[in-house]
């Protein structure tokens, strides 16, 4: 598969946390997706931008908090991250990024 503008659009950036590193000796890798994707297109751009085999893909909404900027109410952006689990042997070194 080649790498095409659409699979740009689904994944957004790797999430380098403590909790991602942990799923990482397992074999996942954690990403910010667009809101909208699905865990097929996922898949599909993960496969082919990486070229890796995906083994299972389990996605999470984080709901945006209400936070006060100079006593003006605000809220952040949901957001959606998708913890991808590789097959045996696949890796993918998401300290250099996209």
């Amino acid at each position: 598969m080649s790498a095409k503008a659409e699979h740009y659009d689904v994944i957004r950036k790797p999430i380098i946390t403590e909790k991602a590193t942990m799923a990482s000796e397992t074999g996942a890798v954690v990403f910010e997706v667009a809101i909208d994707s699905n865990k097929p297109q996922i898949k599909e751009a993960v496969e082919a931008l990486f070229g890796v085999k995906v083994k299972a893909v389990n996605t999470t909404i984080t709901k945006g908090k209400v936070k006060r900027f100079r006593g003006q109410i605000g809220r952040r952006k949901d957001v959606k991250k998708a913890y991808v689990t590789l097959e045996e042997g696949n890796t993918i070194d998401v300290s250099t990024g996209l």
